[in-house]
C-alpha cells in the first residue's frame, strides 16, 4: 500500500521554462557546461553550479550554501514560481523515439524503509550522507526518483482523463524533447489518485537509488519536523512505459593473457563464433558480443555448465562478471577498477570498435538489455545488480518540478 501525496511544486515561469530546465549536472562536459552558463542566464545550471558567478570551483558546505542562495535568487526573480495549492503532476515527455507519461508525487520515506518501495542496486554510504547533507542545506530536490509499478487500467484512465484538458505547460527543448505538465489540484481527483496507488502492493526504483536512500536518511534525521521531510519527489510510471537499454563493457587489457589464451579460457563456458568484421549485437539474453583484435565474436553460454539458482545469476551483467571479468580478466571490484569502463547506446558497438581499434581498450563486450521482470525479481529477492546493469529511460531533467522541504 504505497502512500503518495500532492505537494506545492516549484516550476519555471511558463515563458522561460524551456530555458530553465537542464539535464543532470553530471551529463555536461566542461565546454558545454561553460557555454550554458555563459549564454543562458535562466538555466537551472546556475543554481547547481554557483561557483561560476565567482569564476572558481566551490565544493562542500560552501557550495551547498551557495546553491541555496542561487535558488532563492531564481525565486526572487520569478524565474521559478511556487504553486498556490498542493498538486499531483501528470507529466508527458516525448522524444524522437518514445513518449512517456507518469505522475509526479511525493512518496513516503517510510515506505522505502519498510521495503514497500523496493531497490535492486546497492548504494555507497558516503554518497548517501553527502547528498543527505546537500538536501538538508539547500532545502529542495530538483530531480525526481523514477519509480515503476505494474500497469493499472484505473490509473491509466485517470491519466488519460487529465490529458483531455490543455496542459498547464507545454514547451520543447533543444534536445528535441517535448514536455507537457498538467497540475492536478481537484480534491476529488487527488483522493482518487491516492486511493488507486494504495491498491498497488509495491513500487520499484528504476532510477535514483542514492536519492531515495539520502531522502530516507534525511527523514530519520529530521524526525518530528514538518511532514515534507518524510516524503521525496518521484515520477511514478507504469512498467510498460519504461525502456531499458544495455550497459556494455570495455576492458583495457587481457590480464597478461595472449589473444589465443584468452579465447581458450572463454571456450570453457561459451561457444565462440568468429563473425569477422560483421557488426554483431546479441539478440537475446545469455548471448554476448565481443570485439577483439579487429574481429567481432558471438559468445553463446554453455548452459549445462552454468547453473542458475537465483534471479541474479540469470542477469547477463552478473553472468559476464562470474565467468569472464572476475576469473579470467581479474577484475574484482566493478566500481573502483580503472581497467573497466561502461557505455550504452543504440550504436555503441560501433563506438566500442573504434575505441578498441585505437588501442584505448583491448576488448569490448556487448550485452542484451535486462528486462523489467528481471529487475523486479532481483529486488523481490533482496539481491543487488552489479553496477551499470541498466540504463533506463525516461531520464528526467533538473528543475522541471522542484520539491521543497
Amino acid at each position: 500500500m504505497p502512500k503518495i501525496k500532492p505537494f506545492r511544486g516549484v516550476r519555471a515561469a511558463t515563458d522561460i521554462a524551456a530555458h530553465v530546465i537542464s539535464r543532470t549536472y553530471q551529463d555536461y562536459d566542461k565546454k558545454e557546461l561553460k557555454a550554458q552558463l555563459q549564454y543562458n542566464p535562466y538555466s537551472f545550471l546556475h543554481v547547481l553550479n554557483p561557483g561560476y558567478k565567482f569564476q572558481q570551483e566551490i565544493t562542500g558546505a560552501d557550495r551547498f550554501n551557495l546553491v541555496r542562495n542561487r535558488y532563492l535568487e531564481f525565486k526572487e526573480e520569478a524565474y521559478l514560481v511556487q504553486e498556490e495549492h498542493p498538486a499531483f503532476y501528470v507529466y508527458e515527455n516525448t522524444d524522437p523515439h518514445h513518449s512517456y507519461t507518469g505522475i509526479i508525487a511525493g512518496t513516503s520515506t517510510q515506505d522505502y524503509q519498510d521495503t514497500i518501495i523496493k531497490k535492486h542496486e546497492d548504494t555507497l554510504s558516503l554518497k548517501e550522507i553527502l547528498f543527505k547533507d546537500y538536501l538538508k542545506t539547500v532545502g529542495f530536490n530538483a530531480e525526481p526518483v523514477l519509480l515503476t509499478y505494474k500497469d493499472q487500467p484505473s490509473i491509466n484512465e485517470i491519466i488519460q482523463h487529465v490529458k483531455t484538458n490543455l496542459p498547464d505547460q507545454h514547451f520543447s527543448t533543444t534536445d528535441f524533447n517535448s514536455h507537457k505538465i498538467w497540475a492536478v489540484t481537484d480534491p476529488e481527483l487527488i483522493q482518487s489518485i491516492e486511493n488507486q496507488f494504495k491498491e498497488i502492493p509495491e513500487l520499484y526504483i528504476a532510477d535514483g537509488h542514492h536519492r531515495s536512500a539520502s531522502s530516507s536518511l534525511l527523514s530519520q534525521e529530521m524526525n518530528g519536523q514538518q511532514e515534507t521531510y518524510h516524503y521525496f519527489m518521484s515520477l511514478l510510471i507504469a512498467e510498460s512505459q519504461l525502456h531499458i537499454y544495455e550497459f556494455n563493457r570495455q576492458v583495457t587489457d587481457l590480464n597478461g593473457l595472449s589473444k589465443q589464451e584468452f579465447l581458450i579460457q572463454l571456450d570453457q563456458h561459451f561457444r565462440i563464433q568468429n563473425r569477422g568484421h560483421e557488426l554483431y549485437r546479441p539478440s537475446k539474453k545469455h548471448h554476448f558480443s565481443m570485439y577483439l583484435d579487429g574481429d567481432f565474436y558471438s559468445l553463446y553460454l554453455r548452459k549445462s555448465l552454468y547453473k542458475i539458482t537465483t534471479p541474479l545469476q540469470d542477469l547477463d551483467t552478473q553472468m559476464l562478471y562470474d565467468l569472464v571479468l572476475q576469473p579470467i580478466l581479474g577484475i574484482e571490484d566493478l566500481r573502483n577498477n580503472d581497467r573497466i569502463k561502461y557505455s550504452y547506446g543504440k550504436h555503441d558497438m560501433v563506438h566500442i570498435k573504434e575505441r578498441v581499434d585505437k588501442r584505448e581498450f583491448e576488448v569490448g563486450f556487448g550485452l542484451f538489455p535486462a528486462t523489467v521482470e528481471q529487475m523486479k525479481s532481483i529486488a523481490d529477492a533482496d539481491l543487488r545488480m552489479p553496477p551499470k546493469s541498466t540504463f533506463i529511460r525516461p531520464k528526467l531533467p533538473s528543475g522541471l518540478i522542484i520539491y521543497e522541504f
